[in-house]
């Protein structure tokens, strides 16, 4: 079998790998030529290997370092590594009341520019970026009816939707969509149906009455699980746009002057059919927030979610690039 050096590490699918992980209270360090984290126990050490080949993003919160030599390897592998708080929530903001995110991206100057040169082909037209917006609006309801409809587990913890009214809102919501004549319309009906996302979602696991507060403000459960099960869709959405060599900035739909807005993008693909129905299913079954985190990753892993991401951009940045040659 030929030897291959970890540089080559990167060239495996992401969309395929494993592991997304939060670390918390521990150091990050290359041991033996392994990238591990190291916790304390009384008097002892105790060294965890991390998987990089089988691994997409890393989140270090509270109480965490890391080494150079372990951000080279990382790096070398094509794993996504982002700082934030407790719970996952990112410590950097960008304002008084915009969170941001600030992510470590593994460097390369030879990654191939395909998806790049289709994505700018389009994104510097006002109508195409809207096209695109629609495009990206359209693909998030399709994977909202995909998961919250007919799913066992979400039936078997509990989780039992209005199937006729869920198809309602989102096929008034596509009507929307198609009809919204600039991406402020845009904006607001994304934002009406997460509201209305938000009331059918409690009512399939009878949370009783439900108000989504502002990150952070949340004190109830199912809030705080919004927050931290977000971000985990961000971190997929980080790595889907460094997959494909997009940059963060040339975002579609949630801002165009912020800097991460793609990842919010893309994370919209996921995050409210998976992360959504989960906090409230996870909140009504008592769950702390690392099972909560599990059952999240797990539901993203069983659905493909980071291949469907890449994929929806990849559509999205052939249609419109190529109209647009």
């Amino acid at each position: 079998m030929d030897d291959f050096s970890p540089a080559d590490l990167k060239t495996i699918l992401h969309s395929k790998r494993a592991h997304l992980y939060y670390l918390e209270h521990c150091h990050v360090l290359v041991n033996g030529g392994r990238v591990e984290y190291v916790t304390d126990q009384g008097k002892q050490s105790l060294y965890w290997n991390i998987p990089i080949a089988n691994t997409t993003t890393l989140l270090l919160g509270t109480g965490t370092s890391i080494t150079q030599a372990a951000m080279r390897e990382l790096a070398k592998a094509g794993v996504m590594v982002g700082f934030c708080g407790g719970g996952g929530t990112p410590l950097f903001t960008a304002g008084e009341r915009e969170l941001d995110i600030a992510w470590q991206s593994p460097q390369s100057e030879y990654r191939p520019t395909e998806y790049l040169q289709y994505w700018v082909g389009f994104w510097f037209d006002e109508s195409k970026r809207l096209a695109a917006a629609k495009q990206l609006q359209l693909a998030r309801l399709e994977r909202i009816c995909g998961q919250w409809s007919d799913n066992r587990q979400l039936r078997e913890a509990g989780f039992s939707i209005d199937e006729t009214r869920l198809s309602e809102a989102l096929q008034a919501s596509a009507h929307a969509i198609t009809q919204a004549v600039d991406h402020t319309g845009l904006l607001t009906e994304e934002a009406r149906l997460s509201k209305l996302l938000f009331r059918l979602a409690a009512q399939a696991s009878h949370y009783g009455e439900f108000t989504r507060a502002k990150r952070g403000n949340g004190s109830d459960p199912a809030n705080r699980f919004l927050d931290h099960g977000n971000y985990l869709a961000y971190g997929l959405g980080a790595t889907a746009t460094w997959v494909l060599g997009l940059p963060h900035g040339l975002a579609i739909l949630h801002g165009k002057t912020r800097r991460g807005g793609l990842v919010f993008d893309a994370a919209d693909l996921v995050k409210d059919a998976i992360i959504l129905p989960q906090a409230f299913v996870s909140a009504m079954r008592g769950d702390d927030e690392q099972s909560f985190r599990q059952c999240c990753i797990e539901q993203l892993l069983r659905s493909e979610a980071l291949d469907f991401m890449i994929d929806q951009l990849k559509t999205i940045a052939t249609t419109q690039g190529r109209a647009s040659a």
